[in-house]
């Protein structure tokens, strides 16, 4: 069984970097071209004298930042920390309350000691977080993350999201060159074709205006200014139902648990040491009504049931207590246009499915990849220059952020229940997969945990899954009836990986170094 998986792998390669080149080949320019009424959607003229813009308030800082969640608070931390006047705009300073941005993979763990900011994680009673238990029809595997090369302290981090985001937003407002404000931001500053700053209103309605030569937006999933920066498809396949089980204990200590139910998965992970989140995901946009019980009745009758024994009855008290929260789950592929003044990060720039856990890692990385950009730069005022240098950023971005971004897409696509036989072939040899341990499941799961993010890696995985189902099928005698599902799983495992992958870039996702912007040198000004 590992020799036909060996071969697998290998041939999995091949078919996926022939295919690769292929879409490389088909890519059109047409993609990249931005429609300039879309551009300027979003920003006001404005007119400058002698060049000069002053904020409303006579402060001069380097760098503007809209929005202090995960990706704005350790962006505003780690910029000020290399000494940069930063201003932060916040729509609303309390305490977040939300359902996702809860686990931390190892690999952004890693990223948060990079800045600095490992000691977020610390008093809020966040979890550790060892690996993933897989569920499926009354099967179970454990699925460890590969740490042994690592220090004892990294591991998974999984926590309440508010929590974690007010402990990086005082690290930040501690430099004494970081402002942290309050203000709902309504419109970017152009002239010229550079974005020069940003309006913005304040908590008592005043309006007000703020300068800076770069200003940086990370105002989240539900963005109002993203459409001026970047060509925006925003797709919704689901819907998370959140709960929180009080009391639980989970089967597997310190992981993540992923239930392969129908028609979708579901969720448990520690968020404190009392408390277990649990995500129930619901294919397509709508989901049934709280108000009049449609949602309390589904989760009992249907999602109950498939959960492990050890959960069922936290879950349904969860459910009788009625604290049920729902959140649509958006995936967006990068699509910047290259503004001088300004730049897009976090969710507002590149979303991906929730199920692995993946966003947090995407933007921790992003900001390491920007702040070791920006560090040989004393000055940032010559925004044309400025815009031609940080075009290497979207490129040096895309091995890690695209990885974790088709990892999460193709794994929600394969982890569905679907009436499709090649379908329920893959999502029966993933687990199967998985279940061998060894290379088979450390592979995927260095993937997952954002300590390997390879693309090509992915791929061969990927496929390599696929042709051990293809293999099951056609042992120990193959029929016509197999012989037409294994090339239907093949050219459904295709259908489902590179139409993300297309949509992530080919180019920089797989070959970053034969794109000019790669190579790009600090300005010497």
């Amino acid at each position: 069984m590992v020799d036909h998986c060996l071969l697998g792998w290998i041939l999995a390669s091949v078919l996926g970097l022939f295919t690769l080149y292929f879409l490389v080949l088909k890519r059109t320019d047409d993609e990249k071209r931005a429609v300039l009424e879309a551009r300027r959607e979003g920003m006001e003229s404005l007119n400058t004298t002698n060049g000069e813009c002053r904020s409303s308030d006579g402060e001069d800082v380097d760098v503007i930042i809209v929005g202090a969640g995960v990706a704005g608070a350790a962006l505003a931390h780690t910029l000020g920390k290399d000494g940069r006047r930063v201003r932060v705009i916040e729509r609303d300073l309390t305490e977040p309350d939300r359902i996702v941005g809860e686990l931390l993979q190892p690999g952004g763990y890693l990223k948060l000691i990079e800045l600095g900011l490992e000691d977020c994680v610390e008093e809020i009673d966040a979890q550790r977080v060892f690996g993933y238990a897989l569920f499926k029809d009354g099967k179970n595997t454990r699925l460890s993350y590969p740490l042994e090369k690592f220090h004892s302290d990294v591991s998974g981090r999984s926590f309440h999201n508010g929590r974690f985001i007010q402990r990086m937003r005082q690290k930040s407002a501690s430099l004494p060159n970081v402002r942290l404000g309050q203000g709902t931001v309504t419109s970017l500053l152009e002239a010229d074709g550079i974005i020069r700053g940003v309006q913005y209103k304040t908590k008592s309605g005043e309006e007000l205006k703020a300068y800076a030569p770069l200003t940086i937006v990370c105002d989240g999933c539900f963005s109002n200014l993203r459409r001026s920066l970047c060509k925006p498809k925003v797709d919704v396949p689901s819907c998370f139902v959140g709960l929180i089980l009080e009391n639980c204990n989970l089967p597997h200590a310190n992981h993540g648990h992923v239930i392969l139910g129908d028609p979708s998965p579901i969720l448990c992970y520690p968020i404190s040491s009392t408390e277990v989140r649990c995500l129930v995901d619901v294919p397509g946009q709508k989901v049934p009504s709280i108000s009049n019980g449609e949602m309390a009745k589904y989760l009992k009758t249907m999602v109950a049931p498939q959960l492990p024994p050890e959960v069922q009855d936290s879950f349904v008290a969860a459910v009788d207590k009625g604290n049920l929260r729902t959140m649509p789950n958006r995936s967006m592929p990068a699509s910047p246009y290259h503004t001088p003044g300004a730049l897009l990060m976090g969710d507002a720039f590149n979303m991906r499915h929730p199920l692995t856990g993946g966003g947090m890692t995407v933007a921790l990385a992003d900001i390491v990849v920007l702040r070791n950009l920006l560090r040989p730069l004393h000055d940032l005022n010559d925004a044309p220059t400025l815009c031609k240098y940080l075009e290497s950023f979207y490129t040096l971005r895309k091995p890690v952020a695209s990885t974790i971004n088709t990892l999460a897409g193709a794994l929600y696509k394969v982890f569905c229940a679907s009436p499709d036989q090649a379908r329920k072939e893959m999502r029966e040899a993933c687990f199967d997969y998985l279940s061998l341990g060894g290379v088979f499941a450390a592979g995927p799961v260095s993937l997952l945990s954002g300590l390997n993010p390879r693309p090509l890696s992915l791929v061969c995985h990927f496929f390599a899954v696929a042709v051990f189902g293809v293999g099951r099928l056609l042992l120990p005698f193959p029929s016509p009836k197999r012989i037409w599902i294994g090339a239907r799983v093949i050219t459904s495992a295709s259908g489902i990986i590179f139409p993300i992958i297309k949509a992530e870039g080919v180019r920089q996702m797989f070959f970053p170094a034969t794109v000019p912007a790669y190579y790009r040198a600090p300005p010497t000004k």
